[in-house]
Parts: structure tokens; sequence; C-alpha cells
């Protein structure tokens, strides 16, 4: 079993901002551990000789020139905006 323990799963909780019960500690103690001893048995995978992917499937992406067609002045953008300062949207603080 990994170590994965309550100090911990608190932590992460509390990090993730969730309130989490006793019993729902227990299950996420229970499922970390389980995820973390799967993500051990990939260290067992022999992949010495498996080239590097940066995509899983095989065609290329298309590119095309980046340039904006469908736009609106910034007066026609904030028009319907519940507040607005100048040219730009007030929007409340996420932050603090």
């Amino acid at each position: 079993m990994s170590a994965i323990d309550r100090n911990t799963v608190q932590k992460l909780a509390h990090l993730s901002r969730l309130e989490l019960s006793e019993n729902q500690e227990e299950k996420m103690i229970g499922d970390l551990g389980a995820i973390l001893d799967w993500v051990e048995q990939l260290d067992e995978v022999d992949t010495e000789n498996v080239a590097p992917l940066a995509s899983v499937n095989e065609e290329a992406s298309v590119l095309r020139v980046d340039k904006a067609v469908n736009y609106f002045q910034n007066n026609e953008a904030t028009k319907n905006a519940p507040e607005k300062e100048g040219d730009y949207f007030v929007v409340p603080k996420v932050l603090g």
C-alpha cells in the first residue's frame, strides 16, 4: 500500500477546498492508495525500445494561418456589459 494517510488526505482536501466526512476520508485513503499503487506498476514496464510519442494517433495536425476574422470593436463588445470602465469589462475580484 502507498504512503497515503489521513493527514495527507486532509491536506489535499484543504488545498482542493473540499469538506470530507470521516467516511469519505477513509474511502479517499483507499482510492488514492490504489491509484499510486497502479502508477508504481508502470515503473515495471520495459520502455527501453519504445520511441516517445507526441500524439496517440498518427494523423498530422493541419496548420493554418492564425488571423482574426470575426471580431468586435471595443465599444461593440462592452455595450451590453452590466458594468464597464472605459473600454474594459468590470468583473468581481476572484483571488483575495
